[in-house]
């Protein structure tokens, strides 16, 4: 029996949430330790830093590159060096968007706001316009290729944490609904999606203040 993967992060979505969103595509089971209540060993942060993921026998730090390693192992990163490099181009601009949400409720209430105002106009500039030509121009289901890859699910989770700031921000984008439509009904990311999964809710001010305790900032 295959030992599950165990995940040591705080009790919400930071920099973890991408890696929780590519396992559960893949239909991997994890087991979740959330610091502080769970006390990480001297010596397994490489860097000092969550998140930290135990998995075939390594202790992997640094989100990038656990989410290319998960992606590899479980056939999500394209059949060879140039769709995996587009996977990578389009997963970096996603993490952009996603990081300028992410960042947002650590900062003082006004500037929260400018930030995550700041995300949605991006979101409809910059970054949907980019993935609606893609899907146009490629005339596939998915963004690379022709099968489900960790851009695909990258950019649903983007898609998903900018419509909790402005949910009608796909209203310009057509192909980006359907392709949210599409990549939702994914059986293992339907389930993911449904209430008591272990996907994380927005960050809440108990979430702000554990994370800032512990990190001292």
């Amino acid at each position: 029996m295959e030992v599950k993967p165990k995940l040591y992060y705080f009790q919400g979505r930071g920099r973890m949430e991408s890696i929780r969103w590519l396992l559960a595509t893949a239909g991997v089971e994890v087991d979740e330790y959330l610091t502080p209540l769970f006390h990480i060993p001297d010596g397994c942060l490489l860097f000092g830093q969550v998140p930290l993921v135990e998995i075939d026998g390594m202790l992997l730090t640094q989100t990038r590159a656990i989410l290319s390693y998960l992606a590899a192992k479980y056939n999500l990163y394209g059949k060879d060096l140039k769709e995996r490099v587009r996977i990578d181009m389009y997963a970096d601009g996603t993490q952009d968007l996603m990081m300028m949400i992410i960042g947002a409720p650590f900062k003082a209430p006004q500037e929260k706001e400018e930030s995550l105002a700041l995300a949605v106009k991006r979101a409809k500039n910059r970054y949907f316009p980019v993935f609606e030509k893609i899907l146009k121009d490629h005339g596939e289901a998915f963004l690379v290729g022709n099968q489900l890859s960790w851009a695909d699910i990258q950019l649903l989770e983007a898609i998903l944490m900018v419509e909790e700031v402005s949910a009608p921000v796909l209203s310009d984008f057509p192909l980006l609904q359907a392709f949210k439509t599409r990549i939702s009904n994914i059986p293992t990311i339907k389930k993911f999606l449904q209430p008591g999964s272990q996907r994380k809710p927005p960050p809440d001010g108990h979430y702000v203040d554990v994370v800032r305790t512990v990190l001292k900032f």
